[in-house]
Parts: structure tokens; C-alpha cells; sequence
């Protein structure tokens, strides 16, 4: 069975707002990333800036690129691996993230992130951790932005 980071969460937003919050760079500025590169379209850049002024290869998720999108439900990118497990960083490492949105009412939206691509080693454990726990806090960020507004990434 393939080793994969599973998570789910219902935010109180309609679809289309949740979808244009992880596809869009004023989207995801309020929740997952102060500054992004998005080109959405299959082999565009989908590039997560955590940290904007570093050194280019140290600010987040250079490289990464979409893989599919079906607007407004589903889209997959690919995943790199933070400077803190420099192996797999500087070898350009990836993995697959996918992104599952589902209508429960016109107020609430369940969002499904599917993480995988996932190789055996240390490593690649230390990632899988790693995204275990980050995940969790992208998507709680997510669900705030629409509860109480958008991160101050001041």
C-alpha cells in the first residue's frame, strides 16, 4: 500500500471560493503563502514563496509545477521538500499533492489534500513528517481565513 498524508477539513465557504483560494495568488496569500507564482494550467508554475526575501532556492516552492487541474473540484501539483532536508531540496526531490473539493451546502465546502509520491529512507521520513504536521496547519489557516480573515504575514 502506498504511503501516503491524508487529510480532510469542511470550511465554511462555497466552492468557488475555495477553489480560487488555492489557485489563485491573491488565494492563497490569505492562507497558505505571503507570495506565489501560479500559472494554472498543466505544467504551469504553481511556486509558494514562504520565505520571499531568501536567497531564490531557499524561499519555498520553487519548481513546482500543476500536473492537472478540473476547476472547481480538483487539482494536483507537485510538492518539493523544505531547505531543513537538504537532500532531497537540492536533488529537486518531488512529490504529488492533490487538492479534492466537494459541495456539502451552499455555505460549506469539504477539502480533501492527498499527499504521495513518497520514496523509502530517512529522508524521505523526515518529510513525510514533516507535511504530516504541515498540512494540518495550512489547512486549519484555511479554514480561519474564511472564519475570521486572511494571515498577516507582517
Amino acid at each position: 500500500m502506498e504511503k501516503m498524508i491524508e487529510k480532510e477539513i469542511v470550511v465554511n465557504a462555497e466552492i468557488d471560493e475555495v477553489w480560487n483560494a488555492w489557485t489563485t495568488e491573491s488565494g492563497v496569500r490569505t492562507f497558505f503563502a505571503p507570495q506565489s507564482r501560479i500559472n494554472l494550467s498543466e505544467g504551469g508554475e504553481y511556486e509558494m514563496y514562504f520565505i520571499p526575501d531568501a536567497p531564490e532556492g531557499y524561499k519555498g516552492g520553487e519548481g513546482c509545477k500543476v500536473l492537472k487541474v478540473i476547476p472547481p473540484t480538483h487539482f494536483v501539483f507537485t510538492w518539493n521538500f523544505p531547505p531543513s532536508i537538504p537532500l532531497l531540496r537540492n536533488s529537486s526531490a518531488k512529490t504529488e499533492v492533490s487538492i479534492d473539493l466537494e459541495k456539502i451546502s451552499s455555505s460549506a465546502t469539504k477539502v480533501k489534500l492527498t499527499h504521495y509520491g513518497w520514496q523509502e529512507g530517512e529522508d524521505w521520513d523526515s518529510g513525510f513528517d514533516y507535511f504530516s504536521a504541515a498540512w494540518s496547519v495550512v489547512l486549519n489557516r484555511l479554514k480561519s481565513s474564511f472564519n475570521s480573515g486572511p494571515v498577516d504575514w507582517n
